[in-house]
């Protein structure tokens, strides 16, 4: 049995499907908004999406004592967690003009580079392969793709605490008349 998203198992097919009905240019604040809420995951551990552009997303990992390890430094997989929701925030916004037809993303892979300890907040910046974005932009043809994305970890003294190497796969669907 295939499976649909929808509105009900989806917040995002929600904003999508009035989008379409409306025909209306994407509301990035209205995207960011929806990203930031939609994982209960995310809402659990308070991660916050706090920039959706189309060149960009970015994520902030507040300081939590649940989200340290036994070092007292920020857990490794807390980290990944800021990563990872800011690729997806840069995935949303640099999507929008065709997030209508987007049937679904999913990380495929990821490779993480920790450079030193996290303590206290984090903010994850991340950015996608921009040659890759405008041929899907450009295209109008509906198929899978592939996506390379990069999130750059710091804290709030700016230090580079990590480098995320996203790779993501996606499908869209063809453009409605």
């Amino acid at each position: 049995m295939a499976t649909q998203t929808s509105a009900q198992s989806n917040p995002l097919a929600a904003v999508v499907a009035g989008l379409a009905a409306t025909g209306g240019a994407v509301d990035l604040e209205q995207l960011r908004r929806t990203v930031d809420t939609m994982v209960p995951f995310c809402n659990h551990v308070g991660v916050r999406v706090t920039e959706l552009a189309p060149d960009h997303g970015q994520a902030e990992l507040p300081v939590r004592p649940e989200l340290q390890n036994h070092f007292g430094t920020v857990h490794a997989g807390a980290l990944f967690l800021a990563a990872e929701v800011a690729g997806a925030a840069a995935f949303a916004g640099a999507m929008a003009p065709r997030i209508t037809q987007l049937q679904g993303f999913v990380l495929r892979s990821s490779r993480i580079a920790f450079l030193k300890p996290a303590n206290g907040r984090v903010r994850a910046r991340a950015t996608l392969e921009q040659k890759a974005i405008d041929a899907v932009l450009m295209g109008s043809h509906a198929g899978r793709f592939e996506l390379a994305g990069l999130a750059l970890l710091h804290d709030d003294a700016d230090v580079l605490l990590g480098r995320v190497e996203l790779d993501y796969v996606a499908w869209m669907g063809a453009a409605s008349s």
